[in-house]
């Protein structure tokens, strides 16, 4: 709050051009700009979707990326995003904020919620999900464990920044209804639903305009659409032009780009209306206020890094993702015992790989490191070969690659820690393959030779493409980049202290030329062609028959689980439509364990091509050996909408939908197909309309009966299939047919069919 608690109009009413203008970037770095003689103070905002970065010192020249605070380091938001938790997830960034607010910061830039349109993003490990489902609801959890702390969140970054090449200046070329289906989805389901204290407008162009500077996507979708009213942040560095940000509706340029010398000469030229910069101001100045009154709270709890310490543990166990658990002398090799004979293997279990490079790296408090963790449980007898180098040395890795193999002679199982090093994958860069190091795919497909029973352990923030090591290997464990506490977890999940319950939130692919952007990724000549449209990830796979690896959805635990007695009941329609989905789920193994139950909704009756199925409610049930429990689950109207691109709306049509549940997109245990009524909508006639549409339009057809004669129309349509095809315009011209004959009946067709739906605007070009 301003420091006499003066209202936010009242202060700007006082505020002069210039004070304004200072109001709308930032002081340095990382506050915003204070103004002392209006009482305005300054805020404090920093990165963390992994935990709290908080600069110490000032940063200079190394672009916000110097030495940090410690602070607890949470699983990537890869590893999040594979709990399909969102009780989890929020209290994750619950902790987060807690240990933000102890330092001083407002506002933690988090969460990154865009989409994993390609599995070679630099970035993936700060992204939650290929599916925009449950990116939004795990988005919308994050921003709700934040803000029940009193930190403001940040969600990021505001549009359709899917690849780090070129990222400051490429023009993301997408068509709309991709956009709102895809790349907008989870930002509208956080904004709505979250109020987040502030969006963070990406670097990128869309469709040939900056997202800091297009207005279609700040002002028309975000705020009029969405009715968003808290304050657009520029990605640090992301404002090329401060008058234009403010013109299409970024409020605040971080860090500080120029002086406010245009800002001010706009207003006073008149190039840029005052209202629209008061406008801004009064948004900055609601977020300082919405800050102090957070820093006022006397029930907020102070930060336990010992609790933190024990919630990322349990974090980092809920996102391991068990892809395979074969059976060796008719057992499954995990979990293993505590006194089984073991060879640790791999440089990762003794310098563990636990956080992505970029803005998101924390200073963690402590760290666990895997075979330590191992060791503890097992004695300090257990045997241990690095197997490679972290830098991939090839004279080197051959010698200690021989000693691993010799080592692993016997029965015993081996554990091999396999994983990317940091040089693989950061912010700024995108990846070009999908491969382990060489030397570590040689290290594991010869100890696959000597050993029935070699678990791979896999810590990797983007995920890595299971070629011919990945058969011959009958354990394969996906830690991710698991934060902190991912050695002491590795431990649990080995032993079965702990189940493996997360899930894939992205399909893994045998082969790089299976991806869906394989084509157009990151882009040529400044443009990136979003040419798949809506069909990312498992919708892709589906569509083109391409088995993936693992499919969207798919984890192993530690007992079966059996779906049964589906059943779905719909009620009402179009906008107001519900579906009540309830499922028994049985546990039919021999322990307690977690199933994720998978919703998928499929429409066989779109007029627009749509995916065989998309995910549209989940939920994670955990049960003991032999117990039942009945899930209840509710579908709204966008389970069963898509976004038209002629009417450029949102829109449920009456049709036939198959409502599906199971364990993975590939893996459907139970189908229920129901009837869903909806808006009967039709394609407003015009005169380039063609014949066959003014044929098949009740009013069109009987105008067109009027003025042609209903034996020519009809012959027209049945017998020659060319001319139904072809728009009325044209065929009036080929028979001499005035124009003005065809304007007047498309302007008694308008008349006649009513209003074809909403206004719309120009979209996004």
């Amino acid at each position: 709050m301003t420091e006499d608690d003066r209202p936010v109009e009242d202060v700007l009413a006082h505020l002069t051009v210039e004070q304004k203008a200072a109001l709308t970037s930032g002081s340095d770095f990382w506050h915003t700009q204070p103004i002392e003689d209006a009482g305005v103070g300054a805020i404090m905002l920093t990165d963390g979707p992994t935990g709290l970065r908080k600069q110490a010192g000032d940063p200079g020249l190394s672009l916000g990326l110097a030495e940090s605070v410690p602070a607890t380091c949470f699983p990537v938001a890869a590893s999040l995003g594979s709990t399909w938790d969102v009780d989890l997830v929020q209290r994750v960034a619950a902790a987060i904020a807690r240990e933000a607010r102890d330092e001083g910061v407002s506002v933690v830039l988090a969460p990154g919620i865009n989409i994993k349109r390609s599995p070679l993003c630099g970035r993936n490990f700060e992204y939650l999900s290929e599916d925009p489902y449950l990116s939004g609801e795990l988005g919308l959890a994050f921003v709700r464990g934040l803000q029940s702390e009193g930190v403001g969140a940040s969600v990021k970054h505001f549009a359709a920044n899917n690849a780090e090449t070129d990222r400051m200046r490429v023009s993301v070329d997408v068509d709309e209804r991709t956009l709102h289906e895809i790349y907008l989805a989870a930002f509208e389901r956080v904004v709505t639903a979250g109020d987040p204290w502030t969006v963070m407008a990406s670097y990128n162009r869309i469709n040939g305009t900056y997202a800091t500077e297009n207005a279609w996507l700040l002002r028309e979708v975000l705020r009029d659409t969405w009715g968003y009213d808290g304050v657009v942040v520029s990605d640090w560095g992301a404002v090329h032009d401060r008058v234009a940000a403010l013109r299409a509706g970024t409020d605040l340029t971080m860090p500080p780009f120029g002086d406010d010398a245009a800002v001010v000469d706009a207003v006073r030229d008149g190039t840029l209306d005052e209202s629209v910069l008061d406008e801004a101001v009064r948004r900055v100045l609601a977020l300082v206020d919405r800050a102090g009154a957070a820093d006022g709270r006397d029930d907020a709890d102070p930060p336990d890094h010992a609790a933190a310490h024990t919630l990322a543990r349990e974090a980092a166990a809920a996102g391991a993702v068990l892809l395979k658990n074969e059976r060796v002398g008719g057992v499954p090799v995990l979990p293993l015992a505590e006194s089984a004979p073991v060879l640790v293997v791999g440089e990762l279990a003794r310098t563990p790989r636990f956080q992505g490079a970029g803005s998101s790296q924390v200073t963690p408090t402590r760290v666990d490191v895997p075979l330590d963790a191992l060791r503890e449980a097992m004695g300090e007898g257990l045997a241990f070969e690095p197997g490679y180098t972290l830098g991939g040395t090839p004279d080197q890795d051959r010698g200690l690659r021989a000693a691993a193999v010799e080592a692993a002679q016997g029965d015993r199982t081996i554990v091999c820690f396999l994983g990317l090093p940091d040089s693989d994958e950061s912010e700024g860069y995108d990846r070009t393959n999908l491969d382990l190091p060489p030397g570590q795919m040689e290290l594991v497909q010869e100890l696959a030779v000597v050993s029935t029973r070699v678990v791979v352990v896999l810590a990797n923030g983007g995920i890595v493409a299971p070629v011919a090591w990945s058969r011959d290997v009958p354990v394969v464990l996906e830690m991710w980049l698991g934060g902190q506490a991912a050695g002491s977890a590795v431990a649990d999940l080995l032993l079965g202290r702990s189940e493996p319950t997360g899930r894939l939130a992205e399909t893994i692919p045998f082969r790089l030329e299976d991806t869906p952007a394989y084509l157009d990724f990151p882009g040529h000549l400044g443009h990136s062609r979003y040419g798949e449209g809506v069909f990312v990830g498992y919708r892709y796979y589906d569509v083109k028959r391409i088995p993936p690896a693992y499919p969207f959805g798919h984890g192993l635990g530690y007992t079966t689980f059996a779906q049964s007695d589906l059943t779905v009941e719909v009620t009402g329609e179009g906008d107001d439509v519900r579906a009540m989905v309830a499922v028994t789920v049985t546990n039919t193994g021999s322990r307690r364990g977690t199933e994720v139950v998978q919703v998928y909704v499929s429409d066989l009756s779109a007029p627009v091509a749509r995916p065989e199925r998309e995910l549209k409610g989940f939920a994670r049930v955990t049960l003991d050996a032999g117990e039942s429990e009945r899930i209840d689950l509710e579908l709204g109207p966008r389970a069963f909408a898509y976004w038209h691109p002629v009417l450029r709306r949102w829109v449920v049509e009456p049709g036939t939908f198959t409502v599906s549940i199971g364990a993975s997109s590939a893996d459907l245990r139970r189908s229920v197909t129901v009837t869903v009524g909806g808006e009967e909508l039709r394609r407003p006639l015009a005169a380039d309309s063609t014949l066959a549409e003014w044929s098949a339009d009740p009013a069109g057809a009987r105008l067109l009966t009027r003025a042609f004669g209903d034996a020519a129309a009809r012959s027209a349509v049945a017998e020659q299939p060319m001319a139904a095809q072809i728009p009325l315009s044209v065929l009036a011209g080929l028979a001499g047919i005035p124009r003005s004959t065809v304007d007047a009946l498309a302007e008694e067709a308008a008349s006649q069919q009513g209003p074809p739906g909403d206004a719309v605007s120009p979209g996004p070009h």
